[in-house]
């Protein structure tokens, strides 16, 4: 609610007057994304079974340009969201020492999903009965090796990461800029001033493409269910659900658990916070397009907003339990099956490695191509079966991408608890609001009260 009506966007969830008229109730954010799932799988359905083409077309078109549009900030939202948090961090007492708790955390939750991961493929062997052969395997046309990964991350030039969206390279760029902007000094502060409004002008624009979030929903779901099919779906069945349940073991296992002993907090409370941005995520499939809303909801949460606005960047292109820990695992379990390779203890260990050291490959768009032929490379299994998953991708990534942006959230959350700087009041309080209010009223009030400074200072 804003104290200053004009702060208000025309569409604000109080009634503008005092009287007179009935007013259409607004619909919450989330009965709009499951009105959305619900239509999209209809209308897919439909497509299907009638052999309605141009339907399925324009369902493909409409959940095309609906990521089309999230890519479209990803660049430049993560450049400046990266220089902008590196250089608030100097208003944290111990800075460094939250960077490095929050990199520790990243890594322990990510083994610890990487475990799972493996003790559910280990236990269903979903590569078995499928009916799938090799020869149903595609090469596919990205690959990752850790040469590529690790001669990757420096661009030759500052403006192919932009064009090509290599995120890991922007992810260096903007690191090197922020960290030489903090060594200029006040030298830096106009263009720190250009950064953060350049950085608020994106979030502005990027709410616009949140709203559309619902209709994106139908084009997404829909063309999956008409193009792949319900007997697509059931050969993969016990893959599927291994994914679904790994992620959901974590999210709603592994993360209370954290957060009832090591942050002793209420996890029900989390999850009333962070829900709008969870909720985002499964629809979206992109750990970035969601960030604003994640940085929203941990502030609110209670982290302060000078390390919220650090972790949560450096989160939403580096930690992703679900899309570099749980799906790397249980796919390579899943294509050694196919192709009838044995893989051992060692192999096990690699595939932990890989999770815990090479995630910022999967760089927080949709998919976890990348990632996956990373570990297959390292394991030396075909690369071929990332052919076999790409069918079904679009329906795992949901729950994948849901994970990852709920760690994305909790970490900050922990260490923030850890290190005494968390405000109970506020995490106690948090609820899960419409997301409309995160882009207009919300973050207007926040402008109008801070400093007109690129580099706030601490009240």
């Amino acid at each position: 609610m804003s104290a200053n009506p004009a702060s208000a966007a025309p569409e604000a969830d109080q009634p503008t007057g005092s009287g007179s008229g009935s007013r259409i109730p607004r619909i919450p954010f989330w009965a709009q994304i499951v009105a959305g799932l619900v239509l999209g799988v209809l209308l897919g359905w439909l497509a299907r079974s009638q052999d309605l083409g141009w339907l399925v077309t324009t369902l493909d078109e409409i959940g095309s340009l609906f990521v089309q549009l999230l890519k479209l900030a990803v660049a430049p939202l993560v450049f400046f969201a990266i220089l902008v948090s590196i250089t608030n961090l100097r208003q944290v007492n111990n800075a460094a020492r939250l960077a490095t708790r929050t990199l520790l955390w990243f890594m322990i939750t990510s083994l610890i999903a990487v475990a799972i991961g493996l003790a559910i493929g280990l236990i269903t062997n979903p590569g078995s009965g499928t009916g799938l052969t090799p020869k149903d395997g595609a090469l596919s046309e990205t690959k990752g090796s850790w040469i590529d990964f690790l001669t990757g991350i420096v661009p030759d030039n500052v403006i192919t990461p932009f064009t090509e969206l290599n995120v890991l390279q922007i992810v260096f760029m903007a690191a090197v800029a922020g960290i030489a902007a903090l060594k200029l000094g006040e030298k830096a502060k106009p263009i720190l001033t250009l950064s953060q409004s350049v950085l608020e002008l994106l979030q502005k624009a990027l709410w616009w493409v949140i709203r559309l979030a619902p209709i994106g929903t139908v084009g997404l779901i829909g063309y999956a269910i008409a193009d792949y099919g319900w007997d697509l779906i059931g050969k993969y069945a016990t893959f599927t659900a291994d994914v679904y349940i790994g992620c959901a073991l974590v999210m709603f296992g592994v993360y209370p658990l954290l957060l009832a002993t090591v942050a002793k907090v209420s996890p029900l409370q989390f999850f009333k916070g962070a829900w709008p941005a969870i909720q985002l995520a499964f629809v979206s499939r992109s750990s970035v397009g969601t960030m604003p809303v994640t940085q929203k909801v941990t502030e609110r949460l209670g982290v302060p907003k000078e390390y919220a606005s650090f972790a949560v960047p450096f989160g939403a292109t580096t930690k992703m339990d679900g899309c570099a820990a749980i799906y790397p695992a249980l796919a390579a379990i899943f294509i050694a099956q196919i192709f009838d390779v044995q893989l051992g203890i060692g192999d096990y260990l690699l595939i932990a490695f890989v999770s815990v050291i090479g995630s910022a490959a999967t760089a927080g768009l949709t998919g976890a191509t990348v990632m996956l032929t990373l570990t297959l490379s390292t394991l030396g299994l075909p690369l071929e079966g990332v052919g076999l998953l790409m069918a079904i991708d679009p329906i795992l990534d949901m729950m994948r991408t849901a994970t990852n942006v709920a760690g994305q959230a909790l970490v900050p959350v922990i260490v923030a608890a850890r290190e005494k700087i968390l405000d109970h009041d506020a995490y106690n309080s948090a609820s899960a609001s419409p997301i409309d209010s995160f882009g207009d009223t919300d973050r207007d009030e926040v402008r109008d009260a801070e400093p007109k400074s690129a580099v706030p200072v601490t009240a």
